[in-house]
């Protein structure tokens, strides 16, 4: 599960990818790396008919039955289209793309003892060029930290589907859906359901790589 990835580009070159007028976020930071339950920009169509960039909240409301206490911790990726709590965010209205450089899955076989379990880092080159995430997001009224009480939030997160042979030997149930091109981002923003939803599939595997392995535990650095 993606549940950390970075942004290292400009507004300007996100704007002019997806044919955004408006920057509500007022995001321009040289490198951002965006965890769960923080802030991150994302495109969607404003209320006025235009792509704007925004400012969300990373994770959308959890199903209810999965809450746990207080405090909806939020869900930051989503797989099954066909369950009742998603399908109604899968309308154009709720779609939003979702920028990013590169991201990182956790590797479960680098872990040692005692420590936490490292990241591979995936990008579509060495370069990192701007990709987005096939996402949505939702206006919410609720508690996300017990400490702060209920509040008003704009949430997003995004598609996940099969892991395609870049990403399986890391993670083997799944990875985001990623565009890459603006005519997949505007298909995302603008089209139905049927015909967006091809879009939920593996990145083919010449167009990913990995670009961090996953750190060596200590023991096998000293020979």
């Amino acid at each position: 599960m993606c549940n950390l990835y970075n942004l290292t580009t400009t507004r300007d070159a996100v704007m002019e990818f997806t044919k955004a007028l408006a920057d509500r976020a007022g995001w321009n930071e040289p490198s951002l790396d965006v965890y769960p339950n923080t802030l991150a920009p994302i495109v969607r169509v404003g209320a006025d008919g235009k792509r704007e960039i925004a400012s969300a909240t990373w994770g959308m409301p959890t199903p209810p039955a999965y809450v746990k206490g207080k405090a909806d911790r939020g869900v930051t990726n989503v797989r099954n289209v066909g369950s009742p709590h998603w399908r109604r965010w899968l309308g154009p209205t709720s779609r939003c793309v979702v920028p990013f450089t590169s991201f990182a899955e956790p590797d479960p076989a680098s872990k040692v003892e005692g420590g936490r379990v490292p990241n591979a880092w995936f990008a579509k080159n060495a370069e990192r060029p701007l990709m987005f995430f096939a996402g949505f997001w939702t206006p919410w009224k609720g508690v996300r930290k017990v400490r702060d009480g209920e509040q008003e939030y704009e949430l997003f997160g995004f598609l996940t589907t099969t892991p395609n042979e870049i990403v399986s030997p890391i993670h083997q149930k799944a990875m985001p859906a990623i565009l890459t091109t603006p005519e997949e981002v505007n298909l995302w923003l603008t089209g139905e359901w049927e015909e967006a939803k091809h879009l939920q599939r593996p990145l083919p595997g010449n167009m990913l790589v990995v670009v961090e392995p996953p750190a060596k535990p200590k023991d096998d650095l000293l020979v």
